[in-house]
C-alpha cells in the first residue's frame, strides 16, 4: 500500500513550521516529555519524579518543573500546614492536551524500533 502523500500551499508548510517549532520550543528538550510523562502517570512529588525519571538530576528536575509551569503545564502546590512542608505537581487541565500526542510520539517510536531492528 502507498503511502499518501501530503501536500500544503507554501502558507500551509510555513505555518505548519512555525507551530512545530513553538511546540518544540516548549517539549523538546531532552526531559521534558520524560517529566510530562511521569506527571500525567500520577506522580507528583519531586522525589516520585527523579525516581521515575531515571537519571534526571535534582537541578534539571528543578529547571523542568519551572519550565512547565510558566507554560501552565503543571501546577505546584504547597502544602505549608505540612511539616515537613509538602509540594506536589499537579498536571493541569490544559496538559490533558498532551496526552494523544505523548500516545502517538510513542506508539510511533516503539512502532519505529521494531522497524529498524527487523528491516537490517
Amino acid at each position: 500500500m502507498a503511502a499518501s502523500k501530503l501536500e500544503y500551499s507554501p502558507l500551509q508548510c510555513t505555518n505548519r513550521i512555525s507551530a512545530t517549532e513553538d511546540a518544540i520550543f516548549v517539549l523538546g528538550g531532552r526531559w521534558t516529555i520524560r517529566v510530562m510523562i511521569g506527571i500525567l502517570g500520577g506522580n507528583s512529588r519531586f522525589n516520585e519524579l527523579q525516581r521515575t525519571v531515571k537519571g534526571i538530576s535534582s537541578k534539571m528536575l528543578s529547571s523542568e518543573l519551572k519550565k512547565l509551569e510558566v507554560n501552565h503545564l503543571v501546577e505546584r502546590k504547597v502544602f505549608a500546614d505540612q511539616i515537613p512542608v509538602i509540594v506536589e505537581y499537579i498536571p493541569t487541565e490544559y496538559s490533558e492536551s498532551l496526552k494523544d500526542i505523548i500516545t502517538a510520539l510513542s506508539q510511533w517510536g516503539a512502532n519505529h524500533k521494531k522497524k529498524i531492528t527487523t528491516d537490517n
